[in-house]
């Protein structure tokens, strides 16, 4: 299955669709809310974790765009200061999707976003606070 944690922006007209009912409905996808502060008329954020087939997920991203949803992956907000990191690999061990591996043959600490689901994990375990979450500024108050 593939699982991916997104950050959506309502618009006042879309606040009150029931595009997370719909999207459920024609894609198949699984969602559990993280966040969320949507209310009638006014703009909204939810942080939903959706999980389905790969294709599944990402035509039900693109469905909610269609309805002027903003839809920003939140592993994007996650990432490595490669200046800080002294590649010790702690990160590995916490990570629960493999998005950092270590590369045995030079001991190199790898990071995939792609991978990447932003559970945080990586940033709490981090000695040298390396892995960052770099989220606007907005949207970490609210998280």
């Amino acid at each position: 299955m593939y699982t991916r944690i997104y950050v959506l922006r309502f618009l006042k007209d879309t606040s009150e669709q029931p595009v997370i009912y719909h999207l459920v409905k024609k894609f198949d996808i699984e969602f559990n809310i993280l966040k969320a502060d949507i209310l009638p008329h006014r703009e909204g954020m939810m942080i939903l974790k959706l999980r389905g087939t790969k294709e599944n997920v990402l035509n039900g991203v693109k469905y909610l765009e269609t309805y002027g949803v903003e839809v920003k992956r939140l592993a994007t907000a996650i990432s490595r200061d490669e200046d800080k990191c002294y590649q010790c690999g702690a990160c590995t061990g916490v990570c629960p999707v493999q998005a950092l591996s270590i590369r045995r043959k030079d001991m190199a600490v790898l990071f995939d976003p792609e991978k990447c689901t932003g559970c945080g994990q990586c940033v709490t375990i981090c000695p040298v606070r390396a892995m960052q979450v770099s989220l606007e500024p907005e949207v970490l108050a609210e998280a």
